[in-house]
């Protein structure tokens, strides 16, 4: 594959990263608000995220200019990463369904969603939040852009730290003792075989 196209998977990752926790952190922090705002919360990422992605793509050509040289092995392993999350997304999509991962049980009543257990979340409770990381992580093996590395070290982060927290606290609130029990069965949030307890 061409250099290009390897640069134009990094200026996605870079554009559309911000978006998942732009859109959660808010919609997590205050689900009151955005249950009665309904469907119009769709309207939150054009205010939070289009404003930061115009300054992303005017900044791309400084986030791009800084590449490390990888070794192949590396080059090879961040292709695999790449593909292991991709495939890790596709099928929690599956599993969980569009309007669930676009979080429409979190603003509406219409959908409800359920606790999904098998597949990937059999090992681990996130797989969509450890997909995102071991995409970001593979493009920045490929690529070698140095922002990329940055931004999957934020994403680990700032997805460990207040995403799945506030995302836990929803789920408890709408299985009870189910995701309860779930959470016992799989101790790991994100990364498979720790335990987080």
């Amino acid at each position: 594959m061409s250099d290009s196209f390897y640069t134009y998977l990094a200026v996605a990752a870079l554009l559309f990263w911000p978006a998942i926790p732009l859109f959660w952190i808010p919609v997590h922090l205050f689900p009151r608000f955005f249950r009665r705002l309904g469907f119009f919360t769709y309207i939150l990422p054009l205010i939070t995220w289009l404003p930061i992605a115009c300054i992303i793509f005017r900044l791309l050509d400084v986030l791009l200019l800084y590449r490390i040289e990888l070794p192949v092995v590396i080059k090879i392993t961040g292709i695999c990463l790449f593909i292991l999350g991709a495939g890790v997304q596709v099928w929690t999509l599956y599993l969980l369904t569009l309007p669930v991962i676009m979080g429409m049980p979190e603003v509406t009543t219409r959908i409800s969603g359920r606790l999904e257990t098998a597949g990937p979340f059999a090992v681990v409770r996130h797989p969509t939040y450890l997909s995102h990381l071991l995409m970001l992580l593979g493009i920045f093996g490929f690529t070698g852009v140095t922002s990329l590395g940055v931004v999957a070290i934020v994403d680990a982060v700032v997805v460990n730290i207040v995403v799945i927290p506030l995302e836990e606290k929803e789920l408890m609130r709408r299985f009870g003792k189910d995701y309860e029990a779930y959470c016992q069965k799989v101790p790991s949030r994100f990364v498979p075989l720790w335990r987080t307890r």
